[in-house]
């Protein structure tokens, strides 16, 4: 059978450029080419995560995950393009869709036959009600717990992530194998019975009778009927799939395959063979209506006799340029989605809370906060404000890192709410030896345009950059924010260095391997407060010293029953021990995420009392395991050192998974004071 590739060239020329930027942007390789990018995002135009964020702010007023306005458009155009053009996005940009044409084009120059699945059979039937459970899945999950929940088997996100995302591997895996197998074998396998988008953009296309179950859903509601949304997207599947396997002739739609009989004089059914789908052109009756039809112009390029065109309503295009029009709308369609995307933002969340009638309440917007990137920070910003007096409300914008306060400036004031939204912080420059300094030099500078902790790292780094003696700086909210540096005694810094190094526009970060990351930074410096103070060493390393702590309970014989009680009161009075290792890696950022998980592989233990993160006597950083009899030394360290910890995420939710840390050599007991 001749190929299409040439003959179809406005299809295949979308389909793998998009391809190619995708591949070009999520690999990195468009980061080290141009290292102002901003990180990509696979989700960044995807219809599916915006109808996703959609149905979740409709439902719950909250954005799902870090969704934004973008995608939203995206899911919001998606549709509008169905009903009125088409299933452009399947046939032109979608890199799934992209990858089955590609998987059976391969099968046949490999002269391997495929499979046929008869449209309209019992199989086609029963597979196609796949799509709109998974469909109607997706969508309650995602609006009840405002995650993605798509992203946990999406073979697309998890390819685009390389396995790195938010996925479960092993339902990533099977939907890769479906997609892979299903695809070689039986074309556009899993556009036609797997996609839950397909199921959406099919339904789409039969917005007459959904509208009408809309007004429907809504007049019962209105009444008082105890209806709930999940209701109304259960009737949208059902409906959406019934349509589809019995009517399947969609209105309303302006581009079509339009096919001339007359013209046809071979009977070949060369158009029915190459169609993705298998749609019975010849049979149409002049106009294909049929709701898979992607408009991909299979069917127009192996027509030997151009017995088939793209028409607008029931008037064919026959010129060349007729043939880009699918292709030329498609690219049109995302330029708007774009465009619109980044001309409004739609809030994450948008809470209120305890307003009373007759306040006058004012609102306060606070930009570049990094800290606001998803739902779950801005749940948690919102969950620090409901404790500050005076404060009623929380908007906020995870994609420009935004915040909206409502607030009562009869109990609070713009100046208190920056305070309390700002977080101090500090960063640990260079380590010290401690042998080698009694006390450091302590200079105060004020800064601006620094809302966020890692704007202190920011500075940090670029600190160490210079080679100057500095070992750490905090932070302390005013205004302007007071900034504290540690140096060397011996290290004169003036206000021209520090005002020099605050005001660098760009922090250039060796990369390990090579190369350099270059990030924009925007600080203003104010000025260098006058005077000069000390510290000691031992001050200033508990100070810069981030400890932790965890100590646990247990449940004990009580009369008939047993009771809940703290180990700390269980061994009092009673021998105790530390069993202590030293490191001064235990300071990296990646040893205390992990320090939650070996306190919870070690709490099940009887006798393990505590597991901590401190700085000894020597004042280097040590973890330490307080315990008593039965516990032994040699057993902790046995189950320190185990290659699987068991890890108690609920009562019912017990997992074993691989060691978070290794511990090279043994520590030192002593008895606990």
């Amino acid at each position: 059978m001749k190929s299409t590739i040439r003959s179809n060239w406005p299809k295949y020329v979308l389909q793998l450029g998009v391809l190619a930027a995708l591949i070009f942007f999520l690999s990195g390789l468009a980061a080290k080419i141009f290292p102002k990018l901003a990180p990509s995002d696979p989700e960044a135009l995807c219809p599916m995560g915006g109808l996703e964020a959609l149905t979740t702010y409709v439902t719950r007023g909250s954005l799902p995950c870090s969704m934004s306005s973008s995608q939203i458009v995206m899911g919001v155009l998606l549709a509008a393009a169905v009903i009125l053009f088409g299933k452009l996005f399947c046939a032109y940009l979608c890199p799934i869709g992209t990858l089955e044409d590609l998987l059976t084009k391969f099968r046949k120059s490999l002269g391997i036959g495929g499979l046929e699945l008869k449209s309209g059979g019992a199989a086609d039937k029963i597979l196609r009600a796949v799509k709109y459970g998974l469909l109607f899945w997706i969508f309650y999950s995602t609006a009840t717990a405002s995650e993605l929940l798509c992203r946990k088997f999406d073979p697309y996100y998890a390819v685009a992530t390389g396995f790195k995302g938010e996925i479960v591997l092993w339902m990533s895996l099977v939907a890769l194998a479906v997609l892979v197998i299903g695809g070689f074998f039986i074309k556009r396998f899993f556009c036609r019975y797997i996609c839950p988008l397909g199921a959406a953009a099919n339904s789409f296309r039969f917005w007459l009778p959904l509208l009408l179950l809309a007004l429907a859903w809504w007049g019962l509601s209105a009444v008082g009927l105890p209806l709930q949304w999940w209701m109304l997207l259960a009737a949208f599947c059902v409906l959406g799939y019934l349509l589809e396997i019995f009517y399947r002739k969609p209105k309303l739609q302006l581009l079509h395959v339009i096919y001339d009989d007359d013209s046809c004089t071979m009977r070949c059914y060369s158009c029915q063979k190459n169609c993705p789908y298998n749609i019975d052109i010849p049979g149409s009756g002049g106009i294909v209506t049929d709701v898979d039809c992607t408009l991909c112009g299979e069917c127009i390029a192996s027509c030997p006799r151009k017995a088939i065109n793209f028409g607008v309503v029931t008037k064919p295009m026959e010129s060349k340029a007729g043939r880009l029009v699918p292709a030329f709308v498609a690219v049109a369609l995302t330029a708007l989605g774009i465009i619109f995307g980044s001309r409004f933002e739609v809030p994450t969340i948008d809470e209120k809370w305890g307003i009373e009638e007759g306040m006058q309440l004012q609102t306060m917007r606070i930009d570049n906060l990094t800290s606001i990137h998803c739902y779950g920070s801005s749940m948690a910003f919102k969950g620090k404000m409901e404790r500050v007096k005076g404060v009623y409300g929380v908007k906020t914008y995870a994609n420009s890192h935004a915040v909206v306060l409502t607030y009562d400036p009869a109990q609070t004031s713009e100046e208190k709410l920056l305070e309390e939204v700002y977080e101090p912080s500090h960063f640990r420059v260079n380590s010290p030896e401690p042998t080698a300094y009694k006390e450091l030099k302590v200079q105060t500078i004020r800064t601006e345009h620094m809302p966020n902790r890692t704007d202190l790292n920011y500075l940090g780094l670029q600190m160490r950059l210079s080679g100057r003696k500095v070992f750490g700086i905090e932070s302390e909210y005013d205004c302007p924010l007071i900034v504290r540096v540690y140096s060397d005694p011996a290290e004169e810094l003036d206000e021209a260095w520090f005002r020099e190094i605050v005001e660098k526009k760009v922090l250039a970060m060796p990369i390990h391997g090579g190369g350099v990351k270059e990030t924009p930074v925007d600080f203003t410096f104010v000025r260098l407060e006058k005077g000069e103070s000390t510290i000691g060493i031992k001050e200033y390393l508990e100070r810069m010293f981030d400890p932790f702590s965890a100590e646990y309970n247990g449940r004990y014989p009580s009369g008939d029953s047993t009771v809940v009680r703290k180990r700390t009161e269980v061994y009092e009075g009673k021998p105790q021990f530390i069993y202590e290792i030293q490191d001064r890696n235990y300071e990296k950022p990646i040893i205390k995420r992990a320090l939650p998980f070996l306190s919870n592989h070690l709490s099940k233990e009887e006798g393990v009392i505590g597991t901590y993160l401190k700085l000894n006597k020597d004042l280097e950083p040590s973890i330490q395991i307080r315990f008593a009899e039965p516990m032994t030394a040699d057993r902790i360290w046995e189950l320190m050192n185990m290659p699987v910890w068991q890890i108690t995420y609920a009562p019912d939710d017990v997992r074993d998974v691989d060691a978070k840390m290794k511990f090279d050599k043994k520590g030192t007991c002593y008895e606990y004071q």
